[in-house]
């Protein structure tokens, strides 16, 4: 009798199990593979952040929600180029947390891995960046997309430090669960629908992602920094109008509170949740022996 091949989506405890092994070989990847598909993760979720910058520049006459949920929209783009194409990103890698619980990899391959993959995300997200400012996009449209990049930019410099980290603990969870969904996909199809709501969601919310970051901050600095004069005069604005917006602010005001937000959206209230819900193995119950009566 030959095995039947299922077509019905994972149920939870089998999607705990493939997080966990995908978890082992995403840590056990060689150091060359990790990083080349971190740049190309980080290169993906620039495109997202394109496509969102295109469509924010569109916006401006549109009711708040609906503006933004049409740039949450396209913001999707970025992971499904992520999980169909194939790539190491670091936020949907703090699930590895679920294969360190289980004894599988070490401490130092999880690390190993979120450096190795979080650097790689940042040469992605700058060199993206670095190519659309050579093509001038910024001056598209009357100057209004790099109008737009430099609002967005300049926004996300200004959070304090807790709250970057709630924005950043908020918009992970939603990464890690559309990850984790796809988790029980059996087509293309099944996870491209699994990335799309929980993603247009984080965005539409005004959620925090480190390396959708590395995109739109560095994006608007080179703008701001080295920028046409003659798109300066066509918004009416100059540089000096952004002053929050700078290299120094973007590390320490926004990536690093971000970054930790999103290991505590990501790796403990996604991960480690569901590994102690479906794969945690319960302490065996301890009888207690009775001493035996004398004779």
């Amino acid at each position: 009798m030959t095995d039947q091949i299922s077509l019905d989506a994972l149920l939870p405890p089998g999607m705990a199990a493939k997080g966990e092994d995908l978890g082992v070989k995403k840590a056990k990847l060689p150091f060359l593979n990790m990083f080349v598909l971190g740049i190309l993760a980080g290169a993906f979720i620039g495109i997202g952040a394109i496509f969102a910058t295109t469509v924010a520049a569109a916006s401006s006459t549109l009711p708040y929600g609906v503006a933004r949920l049409l740039i949450g929209l396209a913001f999707t783009v970025g992971l499904i180029l992520v999980v169909v194409g194939g790539a190491e990103l670091f936020t949907g890698n703090t699930l590895i947390t679920m294969a360190w619980a289980s004894g599988k990899v070490t401490i130092w391959q999880l690390l190993r891995n979120w450096v190795v993959v979080y650097i790689g995300n940042l040469v992605g997200g700058l060199l993206t960046a670095y190519i659309v400012f050579l093509g001038k996009q910024y001056t598209f449209g009357g100057g209004s997309l790099g109008l737009a990049a430099l609002n967005i930019g300049n926004a996300k410099v200004g959070f304090t430090f807790i709250q970057a980290v709630a924005l950043g603990i908020m918009c992970n969870a939603l990464v890690c669960m559309a990850v984790w969904m796809c988790y029980s996909a059996r087509s293309v199809a099944d996870k491209i629908f699994a990335i799309i709501p929980p993603i247009a969601t984080f965005v539409a919310a005004g959620f925090e992602h480190s390396i959708a970051n590395m995109y739109f901050i560095p994006s608007s600095l080179f703008i701001k920094y080295m920028g046409d004069a003659s798109f300066f005069e066509a918004i009416g604005k100059t540089a000096a109008d952004f002053p929050k917006l700078t290299w120094g602010n973007f590390f320490l005001a926004n990536l690093l509170p971000v970054t930790i937000g999103n290991i505590i959206g990501g790796g403990i209230m996604v991960g480690l949740v569901y590994w102690f819900v479906y794969s945690r193995k319960p302490k065996a119950a301890v009888t207690e022996v009775k001493p035996a009566a004398a004779k």
